[in-house]
């Protein structure tokens, strides 16, 4: 009966998304761009960093001359054979970032008898999004509708292709005429949406049932990720502001937190706020493991743990300068500012572990990197080196003191250190890319479309307050959502596994089969 509950629950979160959406873009649909218009990029505010130079257009031919002169047609850009190979490679790259790098990583963390069970969750997870993705949760976050949820013009990726006149739709950049195949912009963001989800399970492994765990996600990702990712990253386009005054009815269009002008390039609030919040309150919500405290639960293969992590490091490069868009100077920024944040995380996390407990370790190694990955984030493409190289040691330390004296003062039994990692990481990381994105200490600014030139007049207070303020709603949208979607899904199913089965093992008692045979 309670398998028959959770796949009703299920479509019914699927069926209630479909219908929620719809009815808040009621009061906006006459206003919505034809479908086989380019579809607005996302990644940044309309803020964004210094365009990168223009791939080459076409221009179509003018029809003959007339008696009087007439103007030419304007420019058609096209897609540049370049940037599209770039933008499909980092796609490929923050697929091996989830599968397998964040399920080895967290595999290698629980106790051997529950290896499979957290490789079927990352797994499963990420099958379960990029399917979600391409019904609706694309069209959610990446249309036109208000200022919290896209439109359903995409729904089912319809639009996309157009058989009567047999063309693709395209995706603006950052960059004035440039664009990527829409297709592309898709399965890049699609593999965002999945590993977000996936790094949720982390707080609340060896415990929860994995059914729950789906029927949780859905819900999740339809009224957490999609709302915070449309608020974050919505935009239409540099190409649609000429002036001062379209440059308004432009930036009015964009999601909430993208017309403040929050900041953040790959995912410090979209990604790693939002899950740590999402992860912590099921920590708290499913309950401590079955002797936690008082037995022993080493990880059982820090060998797999630094291979996900290897795996993550060099996904990551894809994640952070994939964000630009383009395979351009902004992308290049980002890809440097992603390998020397990262070291430099390595380095203080090991340094301090060192200096407290006596030995350094391979999992201070591991964690360190994944720290300074979280926090570099949301800053790579807004920041200079010397600015990622602050970041990364600040968050090496600050991520130490998550995973220990904060997770003791919390009492939350967050099994792989989601929230001490990705929610202080993504905090630390999203005020600092208002401090260093400062043109005065090295960073890149913000981008005025209107007048074609960095914006002089940075404040790094105002920005840090900007900045603060996304992290709160984002605290505050993701926690709220989350705790009504735990409580649900546990009064239909329940979070947890009987305690018989937690001690056997959840790869036998959820699974029936082990990850090692004798």
């Amino acid at each position: 009966m309670k398998k028959h509950l959770a796949y009703l629950l299920t479509a019914g979160a699927l069926l209630f998304g479909l219908g929620l959406s719809a009815s808040c873009m009621a009061d906006d649909a006459s206003a919505k761009a034809s479908t086989t218009a380019s579809a607005p990029a996302a990644s940044a505010p309309v803020a964004a960093p210094v365009a990168a130079t223009p791939a080459a257009v076409v221009a179509v031919a003018p029809a003959a001359a007339p008696a009087a002169p007439a103007a030419a047609a304007p420019a058609v850009p096209v897609p540049n054979k370049g940037d599209t190979a770039w933008m499909l490679i980092a796609t490929a790259l923050v697929i091996l970032m989830t599968i397998p790098g964040l399920a080895l990583f967290y595999g290698g963390l629980v106790r051997s008898k529950n290896m499979l069970s957290i490789l079927m969750q990352v797994f499963m997870i990420f099958a379960l999004i990029i399917v979600l993705w391409c019904i609706y949760g694309y069209s959610f976050a990446f249309t036109e509708g208000n200022r919290f949820f896209g439109g359903t013009d995409r729904l089912f990726l319809n639009g996309i292709w157009d058989p009567v006149k047999a063309t693709f739709a395209t995706a603006s950049t950052f960059s004035r005429g440039v664009v990527i195949p829409e297709f592309v912009y898709v399965v890049f963001q699609a593999t965002f949406a999945a590993i977000t989800c996936g790094l949720i399970v982390g707080s609340f492994a060896e415990r929860a049932k994995f059914s729950a765990v789906m029927a949780f996600i859905v819900l999740w990702f339809t009224f957490s990720y999609l709302p915070v990712a449309h608020m974050v990253w919505f935009w239409t386009g540099a190409d649609g502001i000429k002036d001062a005054a379209s440059g308004a009815v432009e930036a009015a269009k964009g999601g909430w937190l993208a017309q403040m002008g929050a900041l953040d390039f790959a995912g410090g609030t979209v990604v790693h706020i939002n899950a740590a919040v999402a992860g912590i309150l099921g920590a708290f919500v499913v309950g401590k493991r079955v002797g936690y405290g008082k037995e022993s639960m080493a990880p059982h293969s820090l060998t797999m743990t630094m291979i996900g992590a290897s795996l993550l490091w060099v996904g990551w490069f894809g994640f952070n300068a994939g964000s630009a868009l383009e395979a351009a100077d902004t992308a290049a920024l980002a890809f440097v500012n992603t390998l020397l944040a990262t070291a430099a995380a390595t380095l203080s996390w090991v340094a301090g572990e060192w200096l407290i407990k006596g030995k350094p370790s391979m999992l201070g190694g591991a964690s360190g990197a994944v720290a300074g990955l979280v926090a570099i984030t949301p800053a790579c493409g807004f920041v200079g080196p010397m600015g990622a190289l602050v970041i990364g040691l600040l968050a090496g330390v600050v991520c130490l003191w998550g995973v220990n004296g904060l997770k003791r003062l919390l009492g939350a039994d967050d099994s792989l250190d989601v929230f001490g990692v990705h929610g202080v990481g993504g905090v630390l990381g999203a005020l600092l890319t208002g401090v260093f994105a400062s043109p005065s200490l090295g960073g890149q600014g913000v981008y005025d479309y209107v007048k074609n030139q960095i914006d002089p007049d940075y404040k790094i207070i105002d920005h840090l307050i900007i900045q603060a303020s996304a992290v709160g709603i984002t605290i505050l949208w993701s926690g709220v959502v989350a705790f009504v979607a735990y409580k649900l899904v546990d009064l239909v199913i329940g979070m947890r596994v009987a305690e018989d089965s937690e001690r056997e093992g959840l790869d036998i008692s959820s699974h029936g089969e082990s990850a090692y045979h004798a």
